[in-house]
C-alpha cells in the first residue's frame, strides 16, 4: 500500500507549512529513539515520519507528490512528464529531496561548437542533522531529453556542513558541467543548532535538581553522556559539554552541546511522599528552610 504521507503526519493535504512542522516536531519528539530506547516499531515509525516531512516540507517535491502519489520520484524524471517545459529540450537533474534545476541543451551545444566553458547546474539537496553530522552522499540523475540516457553522479557532502553551504563537483574530462549542489538541513526533533553547537533540554528529575546528582544528555552521536548536576540546580539553566556539537570544517575539532535542564516534577505521589512535601512545604513557610 503506498504510503499517506498527510497522514502520516495527521494533517489535511491542504495543510500549511507551519501545520506540517508543528505536526511533525509533535510525532517526532513522540517517536524518537532517543525517547524509545530498544523500541523497533516506535523507530520504524520515526522513519516514516521523517520521510514524509522531507516530501512535505519542501514545495517542489510536494507538488510531485501531490500529483503522482508515492511514484513522484520516478514520474518526475521521465520524460514527458508534465513538468517538463513543452517545445524546450531541458537538462535537468534531480536528486532525493533535491529541487529541479536546468539549462538549454541546444545551448549547451552551440557552447561547445564555439569552444566555450562547460556550464553549471545548480539544485539543493535536504539532508538530515545526523548526515550533516557524519557526511553523506546523494545520488542525481542528469536526464537531457532526447539526448543519451540518464546519467548518475554521487555527490559526496562533507560532514559540519550546514544549511546555505554548497558543494561543488567539478565536471571531469567526459562531463559537459560543473555541479553546485547548495544544502539544506531539516530541523531536528531534539537539537536545535547554533553554529557548530547543538542545544537540547534535559529531563532532570526534581529530586536530582534539588539534592545533586548525575543524568543522561543525548547526543547527536545517538548515545549517550553523563551530565552532573549540582545541588539547588534552576530549572533553564545551561551547561556546556565540550566536544559534543557538530564537527567544525576543516578538521578544526567538534563544537560543543547547551544541556538546559528541564526539571520534571514527580507524578503519582504516594501518601508518605505527599506527606514529606507538606512537610517541607510548612517548614518553608515557617522560615525553617528558608535563606
Amino acid at each position: 500500500m503506498a504510503k499517506d504521507y498527510y497522514g502520516l503526519l495527521g494533517v489535511e493535504r491542504g495543510a500549511s507549512e507551519k501545520d506540517i512542522r508543528t505536526a511533525y516536531r509533535r510525532l517526532a519528539r513522540r517517536y524518537h529513539p532517543d525517547v524509545n530506547p530498544g523500541d523497533a516499531e516506535a523507530e520504524a515509525r520515526f522513519k516514516e515520519v521523517n520521510e514524509a516531512y522531507q516530501t512535505l516540507s519542501d514545495a517542489d517535491s510536494r507538488a510531485k507528490y501531490d500529483r503522482y502519489g508515492a511514484d513522484w520520484r520516478k514520474a518526475s524524471t521521465e520524460p514527458g512528464s508534465p513538468f517538463d517545459r513543452p517545445g524546450q529540450q531541458t537538462y535537468r537533474w534531480f536528486g532525493e529531496g533535491g529541487q529541479r534545476g536546468g539549462f538549454n541543451i541546444r545551448d549547451l551545444f552551440e557552447g561547445f561548437a564555439r569552444g566555450g566553458a562547460p556550464p553549471s547546474m545548480e539544485g539543493t539537496v535536504r539532508i538530515t542533522l545526523e548526515e550533516a553530522y557524519a557526511g553523506c552522499s546523494r545520488v542525481v540523475t542528469l536526464s537531457p531529453n532526447g539526448a543519451s540516457g540518464p546519467k548518475r553522479v554521487e555527490v559526496d557532502i562533507p560532514a559540519g556542513v550546514d544549511s546555505g553551504s554548497r558543494v561543488h563537483v567539478a565536471g571531469r574530462a567526459n562531463d559537459a558541467f560543473d555541479l553546485y549542489i547548495n544544502v539544506e538541513v531539516a530541523p531536528h526533533a531534539v537539537f536545535e543548532r547554533r553554529g557548530d553547537d547543538l542545544a537540547a533540554a534535559v529531563s532532570v528529575p526534581l529530586t536530582e535538581a534539588v539534592l545533586g546528582g548525575e543524568v543522561e544528555a543525548p547526543t547527536i552521536k545517538g548515545g549517550k553522556v553523563a551530565l552532573t548536576v549540582p545541588a539547588e540546580t534552576q530549572n533553564g539553566r545551561t551547561f556546556r559539554l565540550k566536544g559534543q556539537g557538530m564537527p567544525r570544517r576543516g578538521d578544526r575539532g567538534y563544537g560543543d552541546l547547551l544541556a538546559t535542564v528541564k526539571v520534571a516534577l514527580p507524578t503519582g505521589l504516594s501518601a508518605e511522599e505527599r506527606a514529606l512535601f507538606e512537610r517541607l512545604r510548612e517548614g518553608r513557610a515557617a522560615g525553617t528552610g528558608a535563606r
